[in-house]
């Protein structure tokens, strides 16, 4: 099964020379120089003028800057990272003004990203080479696989983490094909002991990748606090190794969620998910720790972009559907389940498991979503006396244990 199209980014190890790390390092701080002057210039001139200073404009006050006396290794550095990062920050306005994000902010030399997007103006790739602006030789690239075939990238971005690696981005278009065609339906209940269950009854544990280096990261963390501030080389060499015991936790953590996402992706034409708000989750003091390490947005994110790659459909229920309460035998509401409780009976005399049973009520309510456009956030009081939910499901036979639309 192929799709149209997509723009796909390919991220790959290299390993720079000398000369070719510090020239990179130039170019992060000048795009974080310039991002900061930009940013403060927008700010003033709305706070002052109440004026709109567009990308043009910046683009013109760049120019400038560089024929200054003080600003003037702006013009040691290739320009276009310098021309992205104002258009970075023109993204982040139009985002600011249509309240899909914050205010943007400064960024920091320690705790920024540091990374520098270059266009085709500003590399060149060749045989399996990849020679950035400034630059006499190509990177060290470690081709961990293979572009698709006849692909021209179109954007490439390098960037360093926290543990001191560099990595290169390269974006291009691709059109990647799921082998065989499906009508299978799944719907998932995410939690922390077991981090997916399926409307199948299959439970996957959680890693909990960040408890079980927890130990390594707490003495990483506390040789770093016994630096002091002024001793530079030695707080430096502290801080690398925290950034590579966060580095081993996070690679880890996407590696697994990448691996499951996919097999989901692959076996499955429908995948019904529930719309958490993981941020206000988070202000649970007892839980917020496990729930980051779970890592649910970024398994929504990868459903979600793998889904439309691979033509399947994926169906988010509204927050508020009690999916833990409901009986996915007969339908009876219960008047609260607290979380400690993981089997409960109906009065129907149906015993659940809480979770594949909140798993089989996701899957009902998004296959009547996707059949029928019913909204699955259940009401307060109807005609019949039912939710508008249950109105448009049936049960199946018990040995399915799922709900499927009427019609």
């Amino acid at each position: 099964m192929a799709t149209t199209h997509v723009k796909r980014a390919f991220k790959y190890r290299f390993y720079p020379t000398g000369a070719q790390a510090a020239e990179l390092s130039r170019t992060f701080g000048c795009v974080r120089k310039v991002y900061n002057m930009a940013l403060q210039a927008r700010t003033e001139a709305w706070t002052l003028r109440r004026e709109r200073v567009d990308y043009n404009a910046t683009s013109a006050m760049l120019t400038a800057w560089k024929k200054t006396e003080e600003l003037a290794y702006l013009s040691e550095v290739s320009s276009v990272p310098l021309q992205q990062t104002l258009r970075h920050l023109q993204g982040a306005f139009g985002n600011f003004w249509a309240k899909r994000a914050k205010y943007p902010t400064f960024k920091s030399r320690k705790k920024s990203r540091r990374s520098a997007e270059y266009t085709t103006s500003g590399f060149r790739y060749r045989d399996g080479a990849l020679t950035l602006a400034k630059m006499t030789e190509p990177l060290a690239v470690v081709w961990s696989r293979p572009l698709p075939e006849g692909a021209q990238p179109s954007t490439v971005t390098v960037s360093q983490d926290s543990a001191g690696r560099w990595f290169v981005s390269v974006l291009c278009d691709d059109r990647p094909a799921m082998p065989g065609a499906i009508n299978d339906a799944v719907g998932i209940d995410v939690g922390v002991t077991s981090l997916v269950t399926l409307s199948t009854g299959e439970k996957v544990t959680n890693p909990k990748h960040e408890r079980k280096d927890r130990e390594r990261l707490a003495r990483a963390q506390r040789a770093l606090s016994r630096k002091a501030e002024g001793d530079g080389s030695n707080r430096a060499k502290a801080r690398l190794k925290v950034g590579r015991a966060h580095a081993r936790i996070a690679d880890r953590r996407r590696d697994f969620l990448h691996k499951l996402t996919t097999r989901l992706v692959r076996e499955n034409q429908t995948i019904v998910i529930e719309d958490l708000t993981v941020r206000n989750m988070l202000k649970n003091r007892k839980l917020s720790r496990a729930i980051a390490d779970a890592s649910w947005s970024e398994l929504r994110s990868m459903l979600e972009y793998k889904a439309d790659w691979y033509g399947r459909e994926l169906v988010v229920v509204d927050r508020w559907f009690p999916s833990s309460k409901l009986c996915s035998a007969c339908g009876t509401l219960q008047s609260r389940m607290p979380l400690d409780v993981r089997e409960w009976t109906c009065a129907c005399g149906t015993t659940h498991d809480r979770d594949v049973n909140a798993a089989r009520n996701i899957l009902a309510a998004g296959l009547a979503v996707a059949a029928c456009g019913d909204g699955v956030r259940p009401q307060r009081s109807t005609p019949g006396g039912q939710s508008s939910m249950k109105q448009e499901v049936v049960p199946l036979p018990r040995s399915r244990g799922v709900a499927q639309p009427r019609g």
